[in-house]
């Protein structure tokens, strides 16, 4: 899905970049010694950033295998307990990590989806095939209602993908003014009142598509780029501002970039950014298991997902020629892990396990994220439920919190937080032909005051000494809460739920304005200071 841009050892190059030597760090890196075997970072209270908006914390789903069906909606008539359709399990479990947005109807999913064979009484909406996903059977049975009823259980904010790829302007429009018209004002207002929504929701986020370069219409960037401006000129909310985020590159595609900000930005609020971390990167069909792995594929993956940081500041790089005063946002709006499909599931419902390397991928991300919150201001992980890096997995009745979901839970405080900015001296963790950062820190104050520090150790083997220099912060102490396990691949299941759960972690102290920690091998500690 994009360059090739490494080096191998057997002289040819492969999509890992030499610049990743450099560059890896979720906080300013000064390469140590390989020899080294403590890090040290030094956090500026004295510089506060950006904040950490809340929606980098943002979910994603799609009409993909059982993400929704099965995952989030039962139905009203179901055993399974539900609020009016919603698991009640999976709402509780979301409510607890405070989502506060939720993209959908996708993903490759939109560009096909007419909202209006979503609304209405259910046993009328048609039924169709879903084409890029499994080739099953689509009722229509979860759409616009739905969607907005279970945003609304959630308390959090709205993202639509609206279809550009094979929908026109109007259609669009019109979904906008049926989602967001004041009451008994338009025909479409009266028509969301006679299907049980009298008064307007409030849409927060507008998709212009989804992968336009790609399943979206495979369209060249300045053509994208022309649909885009149209799309936008005819949608119009009715209640309330509607940040509108247009489909972006992936990857590396540096390029599209170029020319949707050359053309695009002063009618867009966002771009989006897509980039999937795969242990394996030589053929797509081949992206290595979810369990079972190798340390190679621990190390290569971290050090895949680890790009992450360069491609945000190549990408932000070429926006502050158009938007120097980072107007428009970077929507990392699909991000996460992919590997091989789960053994004997359908190949295209993209089920997979979700282990602790899964934790360090989702912990190492949001320390970047962090990093870069003056222009990353909303992302979602891909996806929440039952696909790809998944918060929860169901089966029938059964539901279980995976390793990734232990991780978004450790970092609430980060939600509305002002991000503090961390440089970083990090021994390095190899293995073969991979050397990253053993190390990777961020820190926030949240909104009452107290600071927070976040710190991953990647090594799978090595305990590591890490001293942390305040830098004027107020502290005596400090207790927080670990994730780890005793192997790489450890994982949740609905026999053993909670193999890979957070503990209590004490392991931290203040002295003369630092703090110090030994992070045990492969963990993630969060620590607040008091």
């Amino acid at each position: 899905m994009s360059s090739k841009t490494r080096l191998r050892a057997d002289g040819r190059w492969s999509r890992i970049s030499l610049f990743s030597a450099l560059l890896l760090a979720t906080a300013p890196l000064t390469a140590a010694p390989v020899q080294a075997q403590q890090a040290t970072a030094k956090i500026d209270a004295s510089r506060p950033g950006p904040q950490v908006h809340p929606d980098i914390f943002g979910q994603f789903m799609e009409h993909l295998g059982t993400g929704i069906y099965g995952g989030v909606w039962v139905g009203e008539r179901s055993s399974i307990p539900n609020d009016g359709g919603y698991r009640r399990d999976v709402l509780d479990a979301l409510k607890a990590i405070k989502v506060p947005m939720v993209r959908w109807p996708g993903g490759c999913f939109a560009d096909e989806y007419h909202w209006r064979d979503g609304i209405g009484p259910r046993n009328r909406r048609p039924v169709k095939i879903n084409t890029n996903w499994g080739g099953v059977n689509e009722d229509n049975s979860f759409g616009t209602h739905e969607f907005m009823g279970f945003a609304q259980r959630l308390g959090a904010r709205t993202y639509v993908s609206a279809n550009i790829g094979s929908g026109t302007p109007a259609e669009t429009s019109q979904w906008v003014e049926y989602l967001t018209a004041p009451a008994n004002t338009t025909v479409l207002a009266k028509e969301r009142a006679a299907n049980g929504r009298k008064e307007p929701w409030k849409l927060d986020y507008l998709g212009i598509g989804n992968e336009l370069w790609g399943c979206g219409g495979n369209m060249r960037a300045e053509y994208a780029a022309d649909v885009t401006n149209r799309f936008i000129t005819f949608a119009k909310s009715g209640n309330g501002k509607m940040l509108k985020i247009a489909s972006g590159p992936s990857d590396a595609n540096y390029e599209w970039t170029e020319t949707m900000m050359r053309m695009s930005a002063k009618h867009i609020d966002g771009l989006a950014l897509h980039f999937y971390t795969r242990p394996r990167d030589e053929k797509w069909e081949d992206k290595g298991p979810a369990l079972g792995f190798p340390e190679r594929e621990w190390a290569s993956t971290l050090q895949h997902t680890l790009q992450m940081d360069e491609y945000i500041t190549k990408h932000s790089a070429i926006m502050d020629k158009y938007d120097p005063d980072k107007r428009v946002m970077l929507a990392v709006d699909e991000w996460g892990t992919w590997y091989d499909p789960a053994p004997g599931s359908n190949p295209g419902f993209l089920q997979q396990q979700n282990s602790l390397r899964d934790a360090m991928v989702a912990a190492l991300n949001i320390n970047i994220f962090t990093k870069h919150a003056e222009r990353v201001k909303m992302a979602a992980i891909a996806q929440m439920v039952n696909v790809l890096q998944a918060m929860l997995l169901t089966d029938g009745p059964r539901m279980v919190k995976t390793p990734t979901y232990w991780v978004f839970d450790l970092y609430v405080p980060w939600q509305g937080a002002t991000s503090l900015p961390v440089t970083l001296d990090s021994p390095w963790y190899h293995k073969d032909d991979v050397a990253i950062p053993a190390i990777s820190v961020s820190a926030v104050r949240d909104t009452a005051g107290a600071v927070h520090v976040a710190l991953v150790n990647a090594d799978p083997n090595r305990a590591l000494p890490v001293s942390v220099d305040l830098g004027g912060v107020q502290a005596s102490g400090a207790s927080g809460r670990i994730l780890t396990a005793g192997e790489m691949d450890a994982h949740n299941s609905f026999d053993a739920p909670d193999v890979v759960a957070p503990a209590a972690f004490d392991g931290a102290s203040v002295s003369e304005g630092k703090l110090s920690v030994t992070l045990p091998a492969k963990s993630v500690v969060v620590l607040k200071l008091r």
